[in-house]
């Protein structure tokens, strides 16, 4: 009997406690969040309680399993599983922790009055996630080391790879080559600022938004809400249009073909007249000109300012539209259209420079009087 009780003393209490630990440790986080709203660190460290409970769980059994006494012919197997547990839990546990506290550092910089301005914002951010990204990295990489040297056969084996070190560092930076310059890029692109999260940026002849930076690689998405993955190696050997770079402010043109008989400067007066009614300008400047000419039409270009590039957009087609709709309704003359009517003719004789008449062909010349 008391065989049987042991072990489902040990295991049992070992469960219950890791709960009751656990759910105290939750109410009093929980407690903490809503006494202190302004800050959301005990709210995002509840995110932690799995592989804080996985911890005390691997701990307690870890600890008490000798006293046990069950299945004694596998006691070495088991508690090097539970160790394994408990080096996994635990390199879970720090990641979830320095992620709470990276998340609440960043957003009371963002929600700062001194820190109003987005691009100095998304520039924080990307270095905040790159940062969170070799944190976890370098916890996942110690965790498995860990892990490994609970193994007898590789700590024996550490001096001869140790020896060889060398060797396999050449060897794998060769291999590597592509993937190290990646990630000293994404170091470069996270403290040199030169592209961050939500820049609007043209890639290739593709316009979209950066949505996510990683170390090796960075996704934009586009305006049809398609995802560009490219090497963020990229974005320091060649390049690139950054839209957002130094204010997100932007300037756009429209551009139309009319007949040389288009009425200018009532087309100023109605350009301004929907601006005024566009919701995405942003009132700092418009501007018409005749920018070239050809033989059939002119070429009219139409400055227009806005906030942002999504906004930008949304002024250029508006523009663009309401523009030829009244050019259709109220000046149809002066869309483009092909000349069918005769040419006129040029006189025989052009006009002399002096402002004499011409004389006709078959004039004599007139006699000087002498």
């Amino acid at each position: 009997m008391e065989n049987l009780l042991r072990p489902v003393i040990v295991v049992g209490g070992s469960v219950v406690l890791t709960l009751f630990i656990g759910w105290a440790t939750d109410r009093l986080l929980s407690k903490a969040d809503a006494r202190h709203s302004e800050t959301p660190l005990w709210g995002l460290l509840r995110r932690g309680r799995v592989p804080y409970q996985l911890l005390l769980c691997a701990a307690l059994l870890r600890g008490s399993y000798d006293s046990a006494e069950l299945l004694l012919e596998h006691r070495v197997g088991i508690g090097r599983g539970l160790t394994l547990v408990l080096i996994g839990s635990a390199a879970w546990l720090v990641v979830r922790i320095a992620a709470a506290v990276v998340e609440t550092t960043f957003t009371r910089y963002a929600s700062s009055r001194a820190h109003r301005d987005p691009a100095r914002v998304r520039r924080v951010r990307t270095q905040v996630s790159l940062i969170m990204r070799v944190v976890a990295a370098v916890v996942g990489v110690v965790a498995v080391a860990a892990m490994l040297l609970t193994f007898p056969a590789m700590r024996a084996a550490g001096a001869s790879l140790l020896a060889s070190a060398g060797i396999i560092g050449i060897v794998a930076g060769v291999a590597a080559q592509s993937t190290l310059s990646n990630m000293f890029a994404g170091f470069q692109i996270a403290f040199g600022d030169m592209v961050r999260l939500g820049d609007t940026v043209v890639v290739d002849g593709e316009w979209g938004t950066v949505e996510d930076i990683t170390l090796t690689y960075l996704t934009v998405r586009t305006w049809d809400e398609r995802r560009i993955t490219m090497p963020v190696s990229y974005f320091t050997s060649k390049p690139f249009e950054n839209w957002s770079r130094g204010g997100a402010q932007l300037t756009g043109t429209v551009y139309w073909h009319l007949d040389h008989s288009a009425p200018l400067d009532t087309m100023r007066l109605h350009l301004r007249d929907i601006l005024r009614a566009c919701e995405a300008w942003d009132g700092r400047a418009y501007d018409l000109t005749v920018t070239d000419t050809t033989p059939n039409t002119m070429e009219v270009r139409a400055l227009l300012t806005a906030k942002d590039a999504d906004d930008i957009w949304k002024v250029r087609v508006t523009v663009r539209e309401q523009m030829i709709r009244w050019l259709y309704e109220h000046h149809p003359y002066a869309l483009p259209r092909v000349n069918t009517a005769d040419a006129i003719r040029p006189p025989l004789h052009p006009p002399r420079p002096d402002g004499a008449s011409p004389r006709r062909a078959h004039e004599p010349p007139r006699a000087s009087r002498g």
